[in-house]
């Protein structure tokens, strides 16, 4: 059975997406439909839409949803009404990396990476973008790809948990293990590295200088736990850490924007003992070096943080009860609000970093 529904197709890279009539198909075995009441646009959709790293057009891509089940398939242990988190992250729990904790490193195959459950009004496939397409009113996943949340959570904002919350904070407590006291570093105070910020301060991090070059973004950073805000055109920033450390430097430095400048500029942040932890995306070509001698006589580590190291079965509820005690903000995060049809304004804000998360609001259709 299949069902009709709107989304943003991406047809051609750099162009705005076209809202059409498409086609979702029902879930196979061990998938879920969903039907989204927000999605919320993060920069990998910007730059996938922009082609910054290639992939097979046409595509929906959105990837960072939440919204109630109303369709299961086979062998799928969730109920039809309840409401779920919709990430990227899926996961067969048996193979290798799963059994280590790892699943953003899954090594399966599953039935979506070979079938798309999307057509256009032509009949003809659409790319099932991001294993998501959350950019339409529905989307057909791998159960392992949801969390139910019982909690009256806004939809924005739980929308935000599926990637810029678990990517920024778990890059602090899942993929680093920031220690109690540590120095903190975060270059790139957008969705993902106000999140890292939060997360340093959930780890008790004693010193987070939060860099970036917009004021309003810096502001928010100090609100979410930053002790320190820093504009790196106004001072020589290794200079100033240096001055607040007495020498020491960083523990460790995130860097939380994909512009060659900061990656380049992270090796002298870092201290003895220092990890340098890149969690934003740098368009595809875009590469760094560092001197392995320094490297090795200092014992520092270069860790790459893929969607925070996280295990959403376990985290997410976690973060939701944060946010419930106070502990972590996600409504402040959310910019602004769109429907579907205005999804290119949207995306051009936060294409131009004016924005934060922009958030497409549905409208509730049939199911």
């Amino acid at each position: 059975m299949s069902h009709t529904i709107r989304a943003a197709v991406c047809r051609q890279f750099g162009q705005p997406l076209s809202i059409e009539e498409i086609t979702i198909a029902s879930p196979g075995p061990e998938e879920v439909r969903i039907r989204l009441d927000a999605v919320a646009i993060c920069h990998s959709d910007v730059s996938y839409t922009d082609g910054d790293w290639g992939g097979d057009l046409p595509s929906v891509w959105g990837h960072e949803a939440f919204g109630e089940i109303v369709e299961v398939g086979e062998g799928v242990g969730f109920d039809v009404g309840q409401r779920a988190v919709v990430t990227l992250i899926r996961s067969c729990g048996e193979c290798h990396h799963c059994q280590l904790g790892a699943e953003v490193a899954c090594s399966a195959t599953f039935a979506l990476d070979t079938r798309t459950p999307l057509t256009d009004s032509n009949g003809s496939e659409l790319g099932h973008g991001m294993r998501t397409a959350a950019f339409a009113e529905q989307v057909v996943v791998h159960a392992s790809q949801i969390v139910p949340i019982d909690d009256d959570i806004p939809a924005p904002s739980a929308a935000l948990l599926a990637c810029g919350v678990i990517t920024g904070v778990g890059a602090v407590l899942n993929t680093a293990q920031v220690a109690p006291g540590s120095v903190v570093v975060v270059v790139g105070c957008g969705g993902v590295g106000l999140n890292v910020v939060q997360g340093a301060a959930l780890a008790k991090a004693s010193t987070i200088v939060a860099v970036d070059l917009q004021t309003a973004k810096l502001d928010l950073a100090i609100h979410l736990g930053a002790t320190h805000a820093v504009d790196p055109t106004a001072v020589e920033l290794p200079t100033f850490l240096s001055d607040l450390t007495d020498g020491r430097m960083a523990d460790y430095v995130f860097i939380a924007t994909g512009a060659p400048a900061a990656l380049a500029s992270a090796d002298r942040l870092v201290g003895t003992m220092g990890a340098i932890v890149v969690v934003g995306m740098p368009a595809t070509g875009v590469g760094g070096t560092f001197d392995p001698g320094t490297l090795a006589a200092r014992n520092q580590r270069i860790l790459g943080s893929k969607m925070g190291t996280s295990v959403i079965a376990r985290d997410i509820p976690t973060l939701v009860s944060k946010y419930l005690d106070g502990k972590l903000e996600l409504d402040g995060l959310v910019s602004r609000t769109f429907a579907l049809d205005d999804i290119n304004e949207a995306m051009d804000e936060v294409r131009s970093g004016a924005a934060l998360r922009n958030v497409i609001v549905f409208e509730r259709s049939g199911g």
